[in-house]
């Protein structure tokens, strides 16, 4: 079906987006709290609120006021946003500091992104953690998502494989979301083939989506021996996980989120990555969607990003 996106329904879709990323990263850092157990979220048991959010949605809310302001991404300007907005405590990674410290003190973008990793570039999950409303954003094109994504790990990731992971996680988030404005929720497997189509196929995040399409009705250990949870914490070993995550649960952020969180490995940012893409889908307080209790535990959004 075609349609046309006016700028306030690009939003909303973004806005749901970034309402699921946070309340999957907010409550997926509870579970580095000792004493907290995949148990107790799957007994319903909660854990007490305010759950702060990370370095996850604070990049990811500079991304969608971003979008806000311009419509698309701006390089120059979203890397000086990240850079003056980065606040360390949130839980960034050393590489990361270093990247958004050079460019906060004048280091163009592109030299302080290339010198991570003895001039490799990252590899990193942190491209991939903050686009998923991006991708829903663009909703209409999955083509668009992927050029803007990639323009969006630009700024801090240099390596093929941080990029490609940005891409995959922006255009599951742009299906998920047509999916919603269609009215037609796609098989999983349509939904991850969509995603690896739009890889580079030299690339390991997307040997990792196609793995991910293998494994769909697997079991989750069998999933996570296969393709990762992020506890490597870069884009190969944790982008294949969620797009399974996503396609198999995205009707249900709820069981979404606890797969990740039962899963272990880099939960704050699993849990982030497929509640970006889910809530694309099921939006928030719906049969389904973002539950309004989990949306009010999670620490209020900060004020700039509208």
């Amino acid at each position: 079906m075609a349609f046309t996106l006016f700028p306030d329904s690009r939003l909303a879709l973004a806005r749901d987006a970034l309402a699921g990323l946070s309340v999957g990263d907010a409550l997926g850092s509870q579970f580095f709290v000792p004493g907290r157990h995949p148990a107790d979220l799957a007994a319903g048991r909660l854990p007490p609120p305010p759950w702060e959010w990370t370095d996850d949605t604070e990049m990811a809310c500079s991304v969608v006021a971003a979008l806000a302001e311009a419509g698309r991404v701006d390089r120059d300007a979203l890397a000086l946003a990240f850079a003056r907005r980065c606040e360390p405590y949130r839980g960034y990674g050393p590489g990361a500091v270093r990247v958004l410290r050079l460019i906060r003190t004048g280091t163009p973008w592109p030299v302080a992104a290339a010198s991570a990793f003895d001039g490799q570039g990252s590899c990193g999950n942190g491209a991939a953690m903050r686009v998923g409303p991006l991708g829903a954003y663009f909703a209409d094109s999955t083509s668009r998502a992927a050029e803007q994504a990639g323009a969006s790990a630009e700024v801090t990731h240099a390596h093929p494989e941080g990029i490609a992971g940005a891409v995959a996680v922006a255009v599951a988030a742009a299906l998920a979301a047509r999916a919603r404005l269609d009215g037609d929720r796609p098989e999983p497997a349509r939904l991850l083939a969509g995603v690896a189509a739009a890889l580079d196929p030299a690339t390991e995040v997307h040997r990792r989506v196609r793995r991910a399409a293998d494994l769909l009705g697997r079991p989750l250990p069998e999933v996570v021996d296969a393709v990762g949870n992020g506890a490597r914490v870069t884009a190969q070993d944790t982008v294949g996980f969620t797009c399974w995550v996503a396609a198999t649960h995205l009707h249900d952020y709820p069981t979404a989120v606890r797969t990740c969180v039962e899963a272990g490995g880099d939960v704050d940012t699993t849990a982030a990555i497929v509640g970006s893409v889910v809530a694309a889908y099921t939006g928030v307080g719906t049969p389904g969607g973002v539950p309004p209790g989990w949306l009010a535990a999670r620490e209020p959004l900060p004020a700039w990003v509208g």
